[in-house]
């Protein structure tokens, strides 16, 4: 039977790499920083949130890899190339797999070590919002691109 940290693993494995792929389909560089309409984040911004929560909340929190996050330039930088940005989703497959592969059952149970969107809230139930976060971007940066272009 496998083990919650291996389906984890996979899941964030699987999307970060339909994320990639995701980037890598926008026609036009540009096209990842515009927006039209309604749409105020373009999806080269969310994008970089995405590498800055993971790295501030499964790298530096779970595996103390001393990431700083800023998350207002999460949402303010612009222009990032998409080769930085696809890298840094690259770094992200690697980090998370190495993190949470390395977690016991008894860690994943444990109370996530900083505050997350309530009291008492553990490790595994993170990663599974995290995932379902995730997602939730990925699901926006394809509608996005399909809308431009």
């Amino acid at each position: 039977m496998l083990m919650l940290n291996d389906v984890l693993a996979g899941f964030y494995g699987r999307d970060l790499r339909k994320l990639i792929e995701e980037v890598n389909l926008f026609k036009s560089e540009d096209d990842l920083w515009r927006i039209q309409g309604t749409v105020k984040n373009p999806a080269g911004n969310l994008v970089l949130h995405l590498i800055g929560g993971l790295n501030h909340l499964i790298g530096a929190t779970l595996a103390k890899s001393g990431y700083i996050r800023n998350r207002d330039e999460e949402f303010t930088r612009k222009g990032v190339k998409r080769e930085e940005l696809t890298s840094g989703l690259e770094e992200l497959i690697l980090l998370i797999n190495r993190t949470i592969n390395n977690l016991t059952p008894e860690q994943m149970e444990k109370e996530f070590p900083i505050f997350f969107d309530k009291p008492h809230t553990s490790v595994s139930y993170v990663l599974i919002q995290l995932l379902a976060h995730l997602n939730y971007h990925l699901g926006q940066v394809n509608y996005i691109r399909r809308v431009l272009e």
